[in-house]
């Protein structure tokens, strides 16, 4: 795979990565995973959300009222 990043955001990571002192490729990786994750994260509570609002929907509609 090739990252193909514009001058800013090529300089940004490279002194991102620097301050870690970690390459450029480590932090690219780092935050691919961290996207993964919270995207994952935000999957499971849409899911749970959806399953007690169905599982508590005429509590809540009584609430509501």
């Amino acid at each position: 795979m090739t990252l193909r990043l514009d001058e800013q955001d090529q300089e940004a990571l490279k002194e991102r990565a620097a301050a870690e002192g970690i390459s450029m490729q480590e932090a690219a990786r780092r935050a691919v995973r961290d996207y993964v994750a919270k995207s994952e994260h935000r999957s499971r509570v849409s899911k749970a959300t959806e399953l007690i609002l169905d599982v508590h929907a005429e509590a809540i509609e009584r609430l509501g009222k």
